[in-house]
């Protein structure tokens, strides 16, 4: 295996355990305080706490770079449109009847991925 096939692989890797772990966190989050705060800011509470934990456990462990402000703001940037999807599709996930508890789960199938991409457009970025 070539080394750069080999270096995608393992940020990937990394960036599975870190969205995982991120992913974990987010939902249980969710599921503790949907009945407290309502769907959406239950979503949005847990959603802006893994954020936090996902941005240096992205940038220390998943693509082993420094954390910066110009890449806080990148992520922060990627981190918004996949929110902005994630809250459509949880919505439209509700809306077609999968019950609230559930509806995160499609969410984030869908999301993972293409938060990925972005995340890893913003810390390969030079600068």
């Amino acid at each position: 295996m070539k080394k750069k096939t080999r270096q995608r692989a393992g940020e990937f890797l990394r960036f599975a355990l870190v969205g995982g772990l991120c992913t974990v966190l987010h939902y249980l989050l969710y599921r503790l305080l949907q009945h407290l705060l309502g769907v959406n800011v239950a979503y949005t509470v847990g959603y802006l706490l893994s954020f936090v934990a996902n941005f240096y456990l992205t940038a220390f462990f998943t693509f082993r770079r420094r954390p910066s402000w110009r890449k806080a703001f990148g992520f922060g940037g990627a981190h918004l449109a996949n929110y902005l999807l994630h809250i459509l599709l949880l919505n439209l996930f509700l809306l077609l009847g999968v019950p609230k508890a559930w509806a995160p789960l499609p969410v984030f199938a869908i999301a993972i991925p293409v938060n990925f991409l972005l995340v890893r457009f913003v810390f390969r970025k030079k600068g």
